[in-house]
């Protein structure tokens, strides 16, 4: 994160501003913080004058990004500008087509039943383990699986309430026996009354009043990890774990 530190009080202004109309359009968080990054970046590659940039300008700024980033991260930074100059500027926006990112169409890299089961298998921290396989039974995105609370849990029912996905709508996933059972004894060890996956920063006595869910950037370590101790040379990410692949 860049921190907005000697900049000029016209910039913080504006960016306050813009923390304020992203709240109030009710973007997410992960979108507030990408479109919040956006901005500090682009503020400190122009010494903190955005306001004026002219279309050469931004060609090559983004034309730059484009060599160190992915072209998602790109439209992101663009987006984040684009919505800056809108709400917060309160300018029309004149440049619809200044990113067009190539038609590409990849297959995910998706794990066999068998590789699933030996990363279950081979990741030996258990809250790490219990949330591979949640994701993975349910078919959940790793911002779902880390957001679900002990309310979620229907049991009577046999589904699971899933809040906040994506595009901001809720749904309902069925609930395995399987991972029911396993979800009521993984509970019974850390039982924090809110959180189903509670952060393990405080070990197992600081679970129970733990007000995080566990670290998304640690997860993704863990996962990472296993897969490769595994000698899987696929990319692993969460996502492409629990949704490329059948509930169990």
């Amino acid at each position: 994160m860049i921190p907005l530190t000697d900049v000029p009080a016209a910039f913080e202004q504006r960016y306050d501003s813009l923390l304020k109309h992203l709240k109030l359009q009710g973007m997410q968080p992960k979108t507030i913080d990408a479109y919040a990054r956006a901005i500090r970046t682009m503020g400190a590659h122009f010494d903190w004058q955005i306001d004026a940039l002219s279309a050469d300008q931004l060609i090559d700024y983004f034309h730059s990004r484009i060599d160190s980033l992915s072209w998602s991260a790109v439209k992101l930074d663009l987006y984040g500008y684009k919505f800056y100059v809108v709400h917060v500027l309160r300018q029309p926006w004149t440049m619809p087509k200044l990113i067009r990112p190539p038609k590409v169409s990849r297959l995910p890299d998706i794990l066999s039943a068998l590789q699933v089961h030996a990363v279950l298998a081979a990741t030996r921290v258990l809250s790490y383990r219990v949330f591979f396989f949640v994701l993975y039974s349910l078919g959940l995105r790793l911002s779902e699986g880390l957001a679900l609370t002990v309310a979620d849990i229907d049991a009577d029912r046999g589904r699971v309430h899933v809040r906040d996905s994506k595009g901001n709508r809720d749904r309902f996933v069925p609930l395995p026996l399987a991972t029911l059972d396993l979800l009521r004894r993984f509970w019974s060890v850390h039982r924090n009354p809110v959180l189903l996956f509670p952060n393990r920063a405080g070990g197992v006595s600081g679970a129970v009043s733990a007000c995080t869910p566990l670290d998304r950037g640690g997860v993704q370590r863990a996962l990472r990890q296993v897969t490769l101790e595994c000698g899987f040379k696929k990319r692993s990410a969460p996502t492409v774990f629990a949704t490329a692949m059948r509930p169990i």
